[in-house]
């Protein structure tokens, strides 16, 4: 069964760094694209981070460019998010997803975990 589980949440002040994490199980990861979704409260989920099945292609929203940087593992079957220079609109829960098509990955993705709150205060 697949099942996609993030950690690093936690509460951070304005400017400060944190590192999520996305453990995988079930899943064919290599093929697979993987992303990052946010929720800020009250608000739609939106992506924000993308990376290719082939590992040397990332893509991100225009919010986070330049202070977000996606990786991933395959050997562990892993995604990480490092995300600086941190927003209090950075608050809210972020989810990994995974799909072999990268249209699907940023909007209806087949897998997604359950989520990680990050809190970012001011």
């Amino acid at each position: 069964q697949a099942q996609m589980v993030e950690s690093g949440g936690g509460s951070v002040p304005a400017g400060g760094s944190l590192r999520l994490s996305c453990t995988t199980s079930g899943l064919k990861f290599a093929d697979l694209n993987l992303g990052w979704f946010h929720q800020a409260p009250g608000k739609a989920r939106e992506w924000v981070a993308g990376i290719y099945w082939s590992g040397g292609q990332t893509r991100y929203a225009d919010s986070v460019q330049g202070r977000f940087t996606i990786s991933r593992d395959n050997a562990k079957s892993a995604l990480y998010l490092q995300m600086n220079s941190l927003k209090p609109e950075d608050s809210g829960i972020y989810t990994c997803a995974a799909d072999r098509a990268w249209v699907k990955l940023v909007s209806a993705p087949a897998y997604r975990g359950q989520g990680t709150q990050v809190t970012v205060s001011s």
